[in-house]
């Protein structure tokens, strides 16, 4: 028979992944909207401005994630202490 884990470790497990989901969500949401401000305001964007304004929204995640790494949180690609 399995054993489940402690009612603790669950709740504990469930809320540090709430938090870390939250803040990916939003720091994807403010890094796909600045790339799409950056790209397609200035260039009266089409399809492909949109892309890249993905693209540029995507390498901001990236950058974000190895800040986190950088900044003593090793198993995480999250800015929130203790994840």
């Amino acid at each position: 028979m399995a054993a489940f884990p402690s009612t603790n470790t669950v709740v504990k497990t469930a809320g540090t992944y709430a938090r870390d989901l939250l803040e990916r969500v939003l720091a994807t949401f403010l890094q796909a909207a600045i790339g799409g401000i950056v790209i397609t305001q200035p260039l009266n964007g089409s399809m492909w401005y949109a892309a890249g304004a993905g693209g540029i929204g995507a390498a901001l995640s990236l950058l974000k994630g190895l800040a986190a790494r950088w900044r003593d949180v090793t198993n995480s690609a999250s800015l929130a202490k203790g994840v």
